[in-house]
């Protein structure tokens, strides 16, 4: 007889790990929705307005050390569901925000939130696939992306019925409230211990331990990250704009480009934990970041509304895959690694898309696009210089 799937402890950790991720992404997305309203109500202009979105990804990457100390004296487990808390929490209070250092302060510090908990629940990630020796890490990215599709679903849903931002957020603290509930019976209570790491040193001692200089390995990785999340970031941003002002798309036609490419990164990471366990992670990411960076020079030479779509495409299909390897590398290093590694990640996901704007300022739209390109081919170069491990295989259910 098979076993339960409800008494699975694989599963019912996926679950758990799941929610977060999907709590990261409804967050993130949610903000991002009512940005224009937020823009009116606290009189900003476009300068204010990006300074804003780049508060949160500063207040990220300068809290990197705050990040690894919370990770060694709590826990992943503990770090995720109290910053998983205090992002709901930080809804509401950029809604009720007066004015706009007020804002500021908030964005700040939802920085500094998502950066634990994007440490702490890739953390939960790796350590599962670990634990249980099944792929699921492309998995658990693909539900950050369902996060923000569903946040844009509950954010044109409360439009409708009101204008007021903080009843939007107040709903929407409510939801990850909901999430924090789930996640707290499947998370795992301990990290597994990195690889190659004796099972003593793995203890934690906060008296003994203290943060090092990363190694060049971590760098690269940091490298790799940066460059991964500027591509994916841009493309969301960038995308509709690139079709509408560049490739003379229709207004129908404009929103297709980042309905294409978060279609595709879903598809690719639901598919993607196959792909490791199949050919490994570094021919994963070698691959798949080049095709992405081949893919778009080639849609921005040719031109045109389908030529942009289907560049479109091959940049979500290959640039998926690029997070999910590179965490669970990070993680197997321990820590502060991961740490360093997630800090890199959001800092270039939020300050991606300022960096593309102020080249398509500088010369054109195009040229912003061929940056993304470019981008994508640099992780598959800093892909070269990392020491890939070998993935875990994914495994059938066991029978009982």
């Amino acid at each position: 007889m098979r076993v339960s799937r409800l008494n699975d402890p694989f599963l019912r950790g996926q679950l758990a790990i799941a929610a977060l991720f999907l709590s990261l992404g409804f967050q993130y997305a949610t903000w991002a929705a009512r940005i224009p309203a937020l823009k009116s109500d606290l009189d900003l202009s476009a300068g204010e307005v990006g300074v804003l979105l780049m508060a949160a990804g500063v207040g990220s990457a300068v809290t990197f050390p705050a990040v690894a100390y919370l990770m060694r004296r709590l826990g992943s487990r503990r770090l995720a569901l109290l910053s998983q808390l205090g992002l709901a929490l930080a809804l509401p209070a950029l809604a009720a925000a007066p004015n706009y250092p007020v804002a500021l302060v908030v964005m700040c510090a939802d920085g500094v939130l998502v950066g634990g908990l994007n440490v702490a629940m890739n953390a939960q990630g790796a350590a599962l696939e670990t634990r249980h020796e099944r792929n699921t890490m492309a998995r658990l990215h693909a539900t950050f992306s369902a996060g923000s599709l569903l946040a844009a679903l509950v954010a044109s849903g409360m439009t409708a019925a009101t204008d007021s931002v903080l009843a939007h957020f107040g709903v929407a603290a409510v939801l990850l409230a909901a999430l924090n509930l789930t996640s707290r019976t499947g998370l795992l209570e301990q990290d597994t211990p990195a690889e190659d790491t004796p099972a003593e040193a793995a203890a934690p001692e906060p008296a003994r331990r203290r943060w090092t200089l990363p190694s060049r390995l971590t760098l690269w990785m940091c490298c790799a990250m940066v460059f991964g999340t500027v591509a994916e970031g841009a493309m969301n941003d960038w995308s509709a704009l690139y079709l509408k002002d560049v490739a003379e798309a229709s207004a129908e036609l404009a929103p297709l480009g980042i309905a294409v490419v978060s279609g595709m990164m879903v598809v690719a990471r639901v598919f993607a934990d196959g792909w490791r366990a199949r050919w490994g992670d570094g021919r994963v990411v070698l691959v798949g970041s080049t095709a992405a960076g081949a893919g778009l020079a080639a849609a921005l030479v040719s031109g045109g509304v389908a030529p942009a779509l289907a560049g479109f495409a091959c940049m979500g299909l290959g640039i998926a895959a690029v997070t999910p390897c590179v965490y669970a590398a990070a993680a197997r290093q321990g820590s502060d690694a991961l740490t360093l590694v997630a800090a890199m990640g959001t800092t270039g996901l939020l300050a991606g898309p300022p960096l593309i704007g102020f080249i398509a300022s500088a010369s054109s739209l195009a040229w912003g696009m061929g940056a993304v390109a470019a981008s994508a081919v640099a992780v598959a170069l800093c892909g070269t210089r990392i020491r890939w491990t070998a993935t875990p295989v994914v495994r059938e259910e066991a029978a009982a």
